[in-house]
């Protein structure tokens, strides 16, 4: 419990930046699951306006400190991975037709 004005202050500023990191993260993680079952319904322009619009909010939330910015590069380097596969692009394509 605090004993001081400034620690009862902190409490205060703490929970609301919770509450708003954990709006960030939830918005990103629906734009994630948005983005993933668009690439395996197919790969058409609107699945590349979902890529972009979570890859956006990975950037911002990385940017903002809510997550650090190596998890958003490893979500963002796994989402892309997906696409290229399911797209027929580079590696992740190349692989997937070796082992097929």
């Amino acid at each position: 419990m605090a004993n001081n004005k400034s620690a009862e202050k902190r409490i205060r500023v703490n929970e609301r930046r919770r509450l708003r990191n954990q709006a960030h993260k939830s918005a990103m993680r629906t734009l994630l699951k948005k983005a993933q079952v668009a690439i395996e319904q197919g790969v058409t322009p609107e699945t590349g306006v979902t890529l972009l619009a979570a890859i956006r909010k990975i950037d911002q939330v990385a940017d903002k400190g809510i997550v650090h910015k190596n998890n958003a590069a490893r979500k963002k380097s796994r989402l892309m991975a997906r696409y290229n596969k399911a797209a027929g692009i580079g590696k992740a394509a190349a692989q997937a037709q070796a082992t097929a």
